[in-house]
């Protein structure tokens, strides 16, 4: 096969994530650019950490002091079994890269995330989930097996059946059990690049669910665009968006070149994006269509990633940057922890012009560290106000911990060390499998953990 995609046509590379808080600066970047020729981990005296494109909202994705190894290189296809869809590639290769090659040939991803500029390591250590999360799980369940370089030199290949629990601890693990060079993932078959997608207005929370039961039998994807600064206790109103992949074999296999993206070039004011402006946006949003049922056959990006029409477009909150947050309470009769966050962030006058909302299905993800689990979940971007900002997500923490819910690791930047550990009680057990030189500010940050005790 070819042995490399297109080059990369961002500008050049800055190690933060992409909510650009916390700011914290690698003490040292190792490129990583040939599997069969890793730098020597057991060398590198500080905690080591795997970077690709920082698509990860928080401070996952950084280390603090120590030392980043830039995956981007390791961008190269390895083999593909065009009977199966199953693909073999480097872990430094993109998910646009997957689609730019394989999408006119009939495969696409099994899950895919709301950007396509991540890559497939980070896919795997965050354990990232879709729109289609009721009948397809988390990225965790269609992955065969990867190769993972530990700092002791051993290269290990793990599936569900060899080197089993470190399989599952890599899954959602946060890329601290070691490198992962390479994984064998499963792409799903399709007629075409376009997808069949209806938009239905809702007005509340139990309007939502209810599209959402009678939806999921007969679509794949779900997933909603909610506003939440509407007046009413637990008041939620949005497009409610379901899609399945088009049939038509008369159609192209490729889609035409689109208008090419737009960019931020520079940071916008920090204050832009304030409550009365966001209040202004999400009522000319959801008044956009007129109709109860609007139908539409898309390509798939503007159906599965529309912000990365706008390249850069974290810039929009400034150099202050945002937190986003994305949370999952049980589902109940009466559902009464959302409509209490809801309420919560409407009283806060902080507003969000990003809220995503969706359910997880049933389906157990393989990682021990893995965030889907059956619920209600949104995701929200913050414009980060300093104390404001923190103290609102503290309380919204509370009302997640009480329901039996979790929060994202891969979109925090600042859950405590108990509500992480409250989230996820199996983390001791993940810690077992960690790779000791390996680490990140969301790690030290969670567990108490500091860079000297990393370094003894």
């Amino acid at each position: 096969m070819s042995d490399a995609p297109a080059g990369d046509t961002f500008p050049a590379k800055r190690y933060e994530s992409w909510g650009r808080y916390p700011s914290d600066p690698p003490r040292c970047v190792v490129p990583v650019g040939w599997r069969g020729e890793l730098p020597d981990l057991s060398k590198i005296s500080a905690p080591v950490l795997p970077y690709a494109y920082g698509r990860s909202y928080g401070d996952s994705c950084l280390n603090r002091g120590g030392t980043l190894l830039d995956v981007s290189g390791l961008r190269r296809f390895i083999d593909f079994d065009s009977a199966t869809g199953r693909l073999t590639c480097e872990a430094g290769v993109r998910l646009d890269d997957i689609l730019d090659a394989f999408v006119p040939r009939g495969w696409f991803l099994p899950v895919s995330p709301g950007t396509k500029f991540v890559s497939v390591g980070g896919a795997i250590a965050n354990d990232i989930h879709g729109k289609n999360h009721g009948n397809a799980g988390s990225w965790g369940r269609h992955v065969r097996r990867f190769e993972l370089a530990r700092s002791s030199g051993e290269r290990v290949i793990c599936s569900p059946d060899e080197h089993p629990e470190l399989f599952r601890a890599t899954i959602g693990g946060l890329g601290l059990t070691g490198l992962i060079t390479w994984a064998e993932i499963q792409l799903k078959p399709i007629v075409n690049p376009f997808i069949d997608e209806e938009q239905l207005r809702f007005e509340s929370l139990d309007e939502f669910l209810a599209l959402t039961a009678e939806s999921e039998p007969e679509f794949e994807y779900t997933v909603s665009w909610a506003d939440c600064l509407g007046a009413g206790e637990g008041y939620v109103r949005g497009h409610f968006i379901r899609g399945n992949h088009n049939q038509d074999a008369t159609r192209p296999k490729r889609l035409k070149p689109g208008s090419l993206p737009l960019m931020l070039p520079v940071d916008l004011p920090s204050g832009l994006i304030s409550k009365p402006v966001v209040r202004l946006f999400n009522s000319a949003y959801f008044h956009r269509q007129q109709r109860p049922v609007a139908r539409h056959t898309i390509g798939y990006d503007p159906f599965f990633y529309p912000l990365d029409a706008i390249k850069q477009w974290n810039r929009g909150y400034g150099k202050r940057g945002f937190l986003q947050y994305q949370c999952v309470v049980p589902f109940d009769n009466d559902n009464e922890a959302i409509k209490e966050i809801f309420q919560r962030i409407h009283d806060s006058g902080l507003g969000s012009p990003l809220t995503v909302l969706k359910t997880f299905g049933d389906l157990p993800s393989p990682g021990m560290l893995s965030f889907p689990r059956p619920g209600i979940t949104f995701a929200l971007d913050f414009p980060f106000q300093g104390t404001a900002t923190l103290d609102l997500l503290e309380t919204l923490d509370a009302i997640v911990r009480a329901s039996g819910g979790a929060v994202y690791p891969a979109k925090d930047a600042r859950m405590s060390a108990e509500s992480f550990q409250t989230f996820f009680p199996s983390w001791e057990c993940f810690a077992e499998y960690i790779d000791p030189k390996f680490s990140s500010s969301f790690w030290r940050r969670v567990t108490g953990h500091t860079i000297e005790d990393e370094r003894r």
